[in-house]
């Protein structure tokens, strides 16, 4: 029996945007058993078609499966799903992603990111602003590299929920982060990061960093709740 992978990894791969949806959308069917363990998977051209993807993008999604131990290729015969889901306690980040909404987690986000973002204007040292500052240039200089501005974005967020001086603020806020990489619903969200509305975030980001570095709690939680109300519009325009 094949044990489990993590779910984490599958989602953060190194990989191109495309390649990444290809990856979660085949690892969703595989949990739900469309794909059962000891199946055969449909060839490469019959994926790629019913993808609307080339035949290298699914090659290279199925390199990063196989990696995981989640299928195995047999020369001749094609890719044969070897994952089978063990019991997860209902405690653990892969379980909630599973159940997890991107509404769900767009709702816990309004409710966790304000006060994170005030106890973070308030707590953070000279030198974490000096950190964030740097996190913000790193996100500005992305053009089109998907993955790249979302790993910046979460060090971002990871930053501030780290200023906030309070642990258990934090690891909560590290849960949402794991249950958002781990779910492949938000991962197919991620088309939205067009060119030019990366370019629109990282203006949104860079007026945060503003309003914290100035101290100037009343903006950077105002900003914070324009910024989820703006991401509801989307997410809620997506479906």
């Amino acid at each position: 029996m094949a044990s489990r992978p993590d779910a984490e990894l599958i989602s953060g791969y190194n990989v191109g945007g495309t390649v990444q949806v290809v990856i979660d959308t085949l690892f969703a069917k595989i949990k739900a058993e469309e794909y059962p363990a000891d199946t055969r998977l449909p060839s490469e051209r019959s994926l790629a078609a019913d993808l609307g993807v080339s035949r290298n993008t699914v090659r290279e999604a199925l390199d990063v499966l196989e990696s995981h131990a989640i299928i195995r290729r047999r020369a001749g015969s094609g890719s044969f799903v070897i994952w089978r889901a063990s019991a997860a306690p209902d405690n653990q980040p892969d379980s909630v992603a599973e159940r997890t909404s991107p509404l769900d987690h767009l709702v816990v986000r309004s409710i966790i990111e304000p006060e994170m973002v005030r106890l973070a204007t308030i707590n953070m040292s000279p030198r974490e602003l000096d950190e964030l500052d740097e996190i913000v240039s790193r996100i500005e200089a992305v053009r089109t590299d998907v993955s790249e501005f979302v790993n910046c974005e979460e060090d971002l967020y990871r930053k501030i929920a780290k200023g906030t001086r309070n642990p258990l603020l934090e690891s909560c806020y590290e849960l949402t982060i794991a249950v958002c990489r781990q779910s492949f619903r938000t991962a197919l969200m991620r088309r939205h990061l067009t060119p030019d509305r990366i370019a629109e975030y990282q203006k949104r980001y860079n007026t945060l960093f503003n309003a914290i570095a100035s101290r100037d709690v009343e903006a950077a939680v105002e900003f914070i709740k324009l910024h989820l109300i703006e991401e509801q519009k989307l997410l809620l325009h997506e479906n």
